[in-house]
């Protein structure tokens, strides 16, 4: 099983408002794939005329390199550990160890709408914690 792959996703949705912005580029193995010129889109999204690049901006280094880790697609799983949990078929709660970035990506489709609450232990950086209705599921 393979996440979905965000960034042609999101590339589909700006596709649908704004055809003109799209263009082709190749990937690493040379095949051809859809692209959007961002300067046309900055354009696109402005009333004013688009010169220079001055604007407020919230980034950091490393901020491209994340949101391609986001965007890319994992093949992994979520498997629960039945006989480690307590009152396993009535708890509201999960708990989930392993990498954030990708039980979030798992948990994004399967429990839309249905997750209350993620508390992200950031000094262990390796814990989830979840509550969820199971009726949604029953």
């Amino acid at each position: 099983m393979e996440t979905k792959n965000l960034t042609e996703k999101n590339i589909e949705k700006i596709a649908e408002l704004f055809p003109n912005v799209i263009t082709e580029m190749r990937d690493v193995n040379g095949k051809l794939k859809k692209g959007i010129n961002f300067e046309l889109l900055k354009q696109e999204l402005s009333e004013d005329v688009i010169d220079g690049e001055e604007c407020y901006d919230f980034t950091w280094v490393g901020k491209k390199v994340a949101i391609v880790a986001a965007n890319t697609p994992i093949k992994k799983t979520l498997r629960p550990c039945i006989e480690e949990s307590k009152n396993w078929e009535n708890t509201e709660n999960l708990y989930i160890e392993g990498d954030n970035l990708d039980i979030l990506k798992l948990l994004q489709e399967s429990y839309l709408n249905s997750v209350k609450m993620i508390y992200i232990d950031i000094i262990v950086q390796k814990l989830i914690q979840f509550n969820y209705s199971k009726k949604c599921y029953v």
